[in-house]
């Protein structure tokens, strides 16, 4: 195996890993609205905390660092929103590599 195989394939490997997390990001963000809309089916709740539980670890500590920004009666989870563009920018160099 080659040195720019075994990249190639762990470039893949990530970016799909990558790719996998960010349709749970963007599940979060459906089930949220959902939830803000109505309460819904139990099975909504079960997935948005789901979705909750396998995207809070990294959230987390990014929303230490930017707190969620308050615009009247709604608040921006600015965390969220730098998750979400850092896994697009990482998916797309791990794919490049």
């Amino acid at each position: 195996m080659t040195k720019g195989f075994a990249m190639s394939l762990l470039g893949a490997l990530l970016g799909y890993a990558l790719t996998a997390y960010l349709l749970l990001l963007i599940a979060r963000l459906v089930l949220d609205w959902a939830h803000v809309a109505t309460t819904g089916p139990p099975w909504v709740r079960r997935a948005r905390e789901l979705s909750h539980k396998t995207t809070e670890p990294v959230i987390a500590p990014v929303r230490r660092v930017l707190q969620p920004v308050r615009l009247g009666g709604i608040s921006l989870d600015l965390a969220f929103t730098a998750v979400f563009v850092l896994v697009l920018v990482l998916r797309s160099f791990a794919f490049a590599l």
